[in-house]
């Protein structure tokens, strides 16, 4: 079998960067903590713990040291309230989702009624609400969207991992109901290149495999729009759960993985996959 691997995939920039700057708290010795997850990742999470990053459920946790805010960042009220508590605080908050935050909180000042497109449940949804005063509507799709909006004046920001096809979706189906509308499109350019190369490349092949957390919003994604266009795609997270007879019959596979994927675990991956021959 041949291995060919997407033109862009694994671990993006606000991932890397919030991995570096809690490895470079830890290595100070201090008590160090991530208010949940740093990133959907649970390999990731685990060398983290063993280099001295503990993961906190929620702020009463931690009472001294080191506070990392994740990279799906947080409602601004949480860093003030640590910061009050004498915690040293470090912002891994990912500079797009920052981007969606400044865009949320514009909206509100604005007047707008805030639509975030994405996953209500998700952390880093919950902080894009909270930058837009907490009241917003929350909508995975136009089906989602209510009956009626609460504003003839409505202002969309999109969750960072979101694909581009589904904002414009929302977009196409709120633009009849308003009378203004302003829309921020925060999808992550990081996002839409591996979301676009692994179309092509479940295109080209004859299964795929995708590589990451299956807690992760952006890695399932991938699996998603791949499964689309090619059904034998499957997620996983490690090589451990490779099956042989998913290949069967298969002359190339394909291989992507999510922004919250490091390299090495993907490269196990395609090794686990190349020695099945």
């Amino acid at each position: 079998m041949r291995v060919q691997v997407a033109r862009f995939a694994g671990v993006c920039y606000g991932v890397e960067r919030a991995l570096e700057m809690a490895q470079e708290a830890a290595s100070s010795g201090a008590t160090v903590h991530t208010l949940g997850p740093l990133i959907h990742n649970p390999q990731a999470v685990a060398e983290l713990k063993d280099a001295g990053v503990a993961v906190a459920g929620c702020l009463d946790e931690v009472d001294a040291g080191t506070l990392v805010i994740r990279s799906h960042g947080v409602d601004p009220a949480i860093i003030t309230a640590a910061a009050e508590k004498g915690l040293a605080v470090v912002d891994a908050t990912c500079p797009h989702v920052s981007k969606a935050h400044e865009a949320a909180r514009m909206l509100a000042q604005g007047g707008y009624a805030v639509l975030i497109v994405g996953e209500a449940d998700h952390p880093e949804v919950e902080g894009i609400m909270a930058h837009a005063g907490g009241e917003a509507v929350v909508v995975q799709s136009a089906s989602e969207l209510p009956t009626k909006l609460p504003s003839r004046k409505v202002g969309i920001v999109v969750q960072t991992t979101q694909s581009a096809s589904r904002l414009r979706e929302v977009v196409d189906a709120v633009l009849p109901q308003v009378r203004e509308l302003r829309v921020f499109n925060t999808v992550c350019s990081a996002t839409a290149k591996r979301q676009m190369s692994a179309e092509e490349l479940a295109q080209e092949v004859d299964v795929v495999v995708i590589v990451g957390g299956h807690n992760s919003g952006n890695t399932t994604r991938l699996a998603e729009i791949c499964t689309a266009v090619n059904p034998r795609t499957h997620h996983v997270e490690t090589a451990d759960e490779l099956d042989p007879a998913w290949f069967e019959g298969a002359e190339t596979v394909g291989v992507t993985a999510g922004a919250s994927t490091p390299d090495k675990q993907m490269r196990g991956v395609i090794a686990a996959i190349e020695a099945l021959g």
